[in-house]
């Protein structure tokens, strides 16, 4: 089968409509009818319903797997490219909250020193958004919190291990050098990143929420650096892993809470890939440097 055809088929699947399928592939109207009904005419099926648009389920079945054969084109053309020239190739990826702000600085570093020709493109974000670039195929990797994703059928996970955490004060808190409650910590009010679920349940059981609560954080923040700075500037508790604020708890700047009953809580990290597409050299590189870097930071993931 012809692929121009197949990206007509895809294109005029997630159109449903005839003129803005034409349109998104630059074609005129006859032609591009002409290229559905001879993809018809090769596969000896209706693809389409003409008075409604949509595709059939002989349609909709092969919109699926020209899906996937496009993926892979697009992947073998990169590679190929990438191959005739010798190079290394560009690359995005992404990371989140904590791996940013303790993994991210080593990797970069190494990259840059060994590799200074190669552009790199690197999104910071919660794993909600990063799983989003991802699946677009805006970003080859993501490393992040990856307890939910890790059962989506699409996506490969290599686990990196864990960063264990504490709540945070700055040292002058009402809190800091005494033992002190969960509810307590709460009343102050708690910053955090996006909590994985397995963690906000556990805080919500701790504080006696109702099924379905959330944990209730007086903010919500993707930079670790805010979150930080406003610890320090205020009597706002903060979720952070020990290795997001050891310059500070070296310096004696922000202390650890002692909540009683509160269990050892974690993010597991882990670099996340489609299943499907060969990441390009750079991206298999950069992910090697990531690992490097969470093998000297992390501890090793819990057994499941």
């Amino acid at each position: 089968m012809d692929l121009k055809r197949l990206r007509h088929l895809v294109a005029l699947a997630d159109e449903s409509h005839f003129a803005r399928a034409v349109g998104r592939v630059h074609l005129s109207q006859p032609a591009f009818s002409r290229s559905i009904q001879a993809l018809e005419g090769e596969a000896g099926l209706d693809l389409f319903d003409r008075a409604t648009g949509r595709p059939t389920p002989a349609g909709a079945f092969l919109v699926e797997r020209a899906r996937r054969l496009l993926f892979d084109a697009r992947c073998l053309e990169r590679d190929v490219d990438l191959y005739r020239d010798g190079q290394l190739g560009d690359t995005a990826f992404g990371a989140g909250p904590f791996p940013a702000a303790t993994l991210l600085p080593g990797v970069l570093a190494t990259l840059r020193a060994e590799h200074p020709q190669v552009h790199l493109r690197v999104e910071v974000s919660n794993w909600a958004l990063l799983l989003e670039r991802l699946v677009a195929e805006d970003i080859e990797f993501f490393v992040a919190e990856s307890r939910d994703v890790s059962d989506r059928p699409a996506l490969a996970v290599k686990p990196l291990g864990r960063q264990p955490g504490h709540l945070y004060v700055r040292k002058r808190h009402p809190l800091a050098g005494r033992p002190c409650s969960l509810a307590d910590a709460f009343g102050h009010g708690v910053a955090s990143t996006r909590l994985p679920a397995p963690i906000k349940t556990t805080l919500a059981r701790l504080l006696g929420l109702k099924k379905g609560e959330a944990p209730p954080l007086v903010l919500e923040c993707d930079d670790v650096s805010v979150l930080r700075s406003l610890a320090l500037a205020t009597d706002t508790v903060l979720a952070s892993t020990d290795a997001g604020v050891a310059a500070e708890v070296r310096a004696g700047t922000l202390v650890p809470l002692r909540v009683e009953g509160l269990p050892a809580l974690a993010p597991e990290m882990g670099i996340v890939t489609l299943k499907q597409r060969t990441p390009s050299p750079m991206a298999r590189y950069a992910m090697a440097c990531v690992e490097a870097r969470a093998a000297a930071v992390n501890e090793p993931a819990r057994a499941r």
